[in-house]
């Protein structure tokens, strides 16, 4: 998938104690990378806020900055709603919730590092097999729902729910 996003981090590079190995997926607020921490040698996932319809990377391969000046406003309020949604899922323990792990700031823009989840996605199982039964699709949603609850009581909207980012 790393060479089909061409607003990515190069793979390879460092980013604080993080080394990027692969893009994982990619949607209108950011992009999200599967890295390496560097002293501890785990597999993490790095989510970047880049929301595509304001902001760009620039032509270092790193910087993040709005569009235009009138998207500057838009684009700060975001990121600032995104380091705010970070200290909340920090501090978020539930078996049902990935585990957030660190939120940083580089390049312009913050980075969410999270513990990184080996596994298919329901997208990917919804296309190998086109239909679950109900006990499936009871074992699948309702610890969703579960998660989902306590980052409603955070007083968060998790804005991405989709079969892709359910593994």
């Amino acid at each position: 998938m790393a060479g089909k996003q061409r607003n990515a981090l190069p793979i390879g590079d460092l980013l604080q104690n993080y080394r990027i190995e692969d893009v994982l997926g990619s949607g209108g607020f950011g992009i999200t990378y599967m890295a390496s921490e560097a002293v501890t040698e785990r597999t993490v996932a790095i989510k970047e806020f880049l929301p595509s319809n304001i902001a760009v990377r620039d032509r270092d391969s790193r910087s993040v900055h709005p569009i235009s000046e009138g998207d500057r406003q838009d684009y700060e309020w975001g990121l600032e709603r995104f380091r705010q949604e970070a200290k909340v899922l920090i501090t978020l323990e539930h078996r049902n919730i990935v585990p957030v792990l660190n939120y940083f700031e580089a390049n312009g823009t913050g980075y969410l590092v999270m513990a990184y989840q080996d596994g298919k996605s329901l997208g990917a199982l919804l296309k190998r097999d086109m239909t679950l039964s109900q006990a499936e699709i009871d074992d699948i949603l309702l610890p969703i729902v579960d998660g989902v609850g306590a980052i409603h009581e955070a007083g968060f909207l998790h804005r991405d729910i989709k079969p892709d980012n359910i593994v």
